[in-house]
């Protein structure tokens, strides 16, 4: 049995090099991280400008962090991008003009970030919670994201294109007449593409957060990693084995990609408030995943029995639809 099983791992470890996934999964984790050392945490996350038009000069505790500009155009046309504010103090007393952002949450954050800076010593000091500064909070996002993305979309590819390619060389219709359990196909192939997705999401979590953060985090986050990662696999088995060729699998991918994973960034990233996406299923795996990268195992014990049961359902699943197209390949 286990010789049989180490030769599918075998052989399955071939077909991965030679398709190259290795290949892009290092592409993948230098572009990432090359992103987010060179180019994202160099970004100007101050996007909150504010700006004051005051003629009379009545604004004489304002921050030095405050933009003046000389007539009241000027003051409304830096204002219209929905990031900005501005201070009309022409007639002495302050009034706020901005374009709202469509979340009132955030315009309410914008309104009492311009009036602080307008008189910043008026206002009582923030108590600092957490030790994290503006770029360790921004690396812990970006590096979350990145790796959400390389797990559903890139992680859901890989496996399935891996099986097609199978198809085309008749390896599953020879494993059809072979002594060859079903569940080991299967395992060889999970066990591979875990242990990948586990090892990259190790590397760009110590690159990107460093070593003493990365390695504080990273039980949290192998461990979402590891559920996401065999959600995606058994999907992406699942459709490889029910679809009739790659095209068609292709624009599935592309469904996946664009309209599966994009509900669950603009929640999780904008505020946008929708009552019904804590029922969406990718919702609490980002979260999860989120929480992770903080050192959070916020998800209780009903989140890892559902996911248990839904990940023991997509198993047999998968298992059953093997059955019939190496029946159908035989």
């Amino acid at each position: 049995m286990w010789r049989g099983f180490l030769a599918l791992l075998k052989k399955d470890f071939k077909l991965m090099l030679s398709g190259r996934f290795f290949l892009l999964a290092l592409g993948s984790l230098i572009l990432y991280s090359c992103y987010i050392n060179f180019v994202y945490i160099n970004l100007d996350q101050n996007i909150y400008l504010v700006y004051l038009y005051d003629p009379l000069h009545t604004q004489s505790t304002a921050s030095a962090e405050i933009t003046e500009v000389d007539s009241i155009e000027k003051l409304q046309a830096e204002s219209r991008d929905g990031y900005a504010v501005g201070i009309d103090a022409s007639n002495g007393t302050p009034e706020i003009i901005m374009v709202s952002s469509g979340i009132d949450s955030t315009d309410r954050y914008r309104a009492v970030y311009a009036n602080f800076l307008l008189s910043p010593k008026l206002h009582t000091a923030a108590e600092i919670i957490g030790q994290d500064n503006k770029e360790m909070k921004n690396r812990r996002e970006i590096t979350c994201e990145f790796l959400f993305f390389e797990l559903t979309a890139v992680g859901f590819l890989g496996l399935a294109s891996l099986l097609f390619k199978e198809k085309q060389m008749g390896l599953i219709r020879v494993h059809g007449v072979l002594p060859v359990g079903k569940t080991a196909f299967i395992a060889s192939k999970l066990g591979l593409f875990l242990l990948s997705d586990l090892v990259f999401a190790t590397l760009l979590t110590v690159i990107n957060l460093g070593i003493p953060v990365g390695l504080s985090v990273l039980p949290h986050v192998l461990l979402q990693t590891g559920i996401l990662s065999m959600f995606m696999a058994l999907a992406g088995f699942f459709c490889a084995m029910l679809l009739p060729g790659f095209r068609q699998f292709s624009l599935l991918y592309l469904v996946l990609a664009v309209f599966i994973t994009t509900p669950v960034f603009l929640a999780g990233q904008t505020g946008i408030a929708w009552d019904w996406i804590k029922y969406y299923p990718m919702y609490p795996l980002f979260m999860a995943m989120k929480n992770a990268y903080w050192g959070v195992s916020a998800a209780n014990g009903i989140y890892y029995t559902i996911c248990g049961l839904t990940m023991i359902a997509l198993f047999l699943l998968v298992r059953r639809v093997l059955v019939c197209e190496m029946a159908k390949e035989g």
